[in-house]
């Protein structure tokens, strides 16, 4: 009988060329079977050596990222009595799309060190403490104003 059988487990006949090759393929492992083995354990010891360098690649590629980022993050120096924008990022159900999010002016009571920064309401007095990359420099005199008002009507057509 074959050594090769189908998958429903019946036995199939090869030609006898194909059938010696195997039979030859097998028996070659099988006498090198100690060779195989150190063979599959370099094998082994080379993936743990890849794994480990695209670990320390990996831990090389996040510390220059956080560098650049840090080196390209403006830092914001704020004095007491500045006139200051706050960012307001809250959720709102209807999106106003082309208002902007930057609140104010706030004027600035107290500088905390790490950043953190102490805004006043003129208009209320309240005084919050936010982070200081949420401010940025309000600039007198730059004020939204209509320049021009148009009212919009339906076209009349004529026939």
């Amino acid at each position: 009988m074959s050594p090769y059988r189908l998958i429903s487990g019946k036995a199939c006949h090869l030609h006898l060329e194909v059938e010696h090759r195997a039979y030859w393929a097998i028996k070659s492992f099988n006498q090198s079977i100690d060779d195989a083995g150190l063979h599959r354990k370099l094998q082994l010891q080379e993936i743990e050596e890849i794994r480990l360098d695209s670990y320390d690649n990996a831990a090389i590629y996040k510390e220059k990222a956080r560098i650049w980022h840090d080196r390209m993050i403006s830092r914001r120096v704020f004095k007491e009595g500045t006139k200051v924008l706050v960012f307001q990022n809250r959720l709102k159900l209807f999106s106003e799309k082309l208002r902007s999010r930057w609140v104010g002016p706030f004027i600035v009571s107290k500088v905390h060190p790490h950043g953190a920064v102490e805004v006043e309401n003129p208009s209320t007095g309240k005084t919050i403490k936010v982070n200081g990359q949420r401010l940025k420099v309000y600039h007198e005199g730059m004020e939204a104003q209509i320049v021009e008002q148009v009212n919009l009507e339906d076209p009349i057509y004529q026939a």
